[in-house]
């Protein structure tokens, strides 16, 4: 028996597409607080409640990725092409990296193993120029 998976639906919103727009122009990586600050003037009664449930059914479409950079906020990104990231261990910022070096690895690690690949994540840990140039 075939198993059917039926995606879920939700209302349009507002603050959801909204968010969506933001994610989409900048490359800074945001967290939910810097969301919430800059969309709490267009949307006075917004709560940091509300980014985060929007956020967490646009990871649920896809169309949304979060980035666990190791600090103790998540960043959020609307770029769902490959890119690995650069993350600076002392001031946090997040680059995009877009040359791929390996775009054969899912498929290489797919023959090899027992293991269904639904896709990969590296990050490059390290100080940024502008950190360097402050030492």
């Amino acid at each position: 028996m075939k198993k059917i998976t039926l995606k879920k639906t939700y209302r349009y919103s507002r603050q959801r597409e909204r968010l969506l727009a933001i994610l989409r122009s900048t490359e800074n990586h945001p967290t939910a607080i810097w969301l919430y600050d800059w969309m709490k003037p267009e949307f006075p009664s917004l709560s940091l409640g509300t980014v985060y449930r929007n956020l967490a059914i646009l990871i649920e479409q896809g169309v949304v990725r979060k980035i666990d950079a190791g600090s103790t906020f998540d960043r959020f990104e609307a770029k769902t092409s490959p890119h690995y990231h650069l993350i600076c261990r002392k001031c946090g910022t997040i680059t995009d990296f877009e040359k791929r070096f390996f775009p054969e690895i899912d498929d290489e690690i797919r023959r090899s193993t027992d293991f269904t690949i639904e896709g990969h994540r590296i990050d490059f840990f390290g100080t940024c120029a502008d950190c360097r140039g402050k030492s």
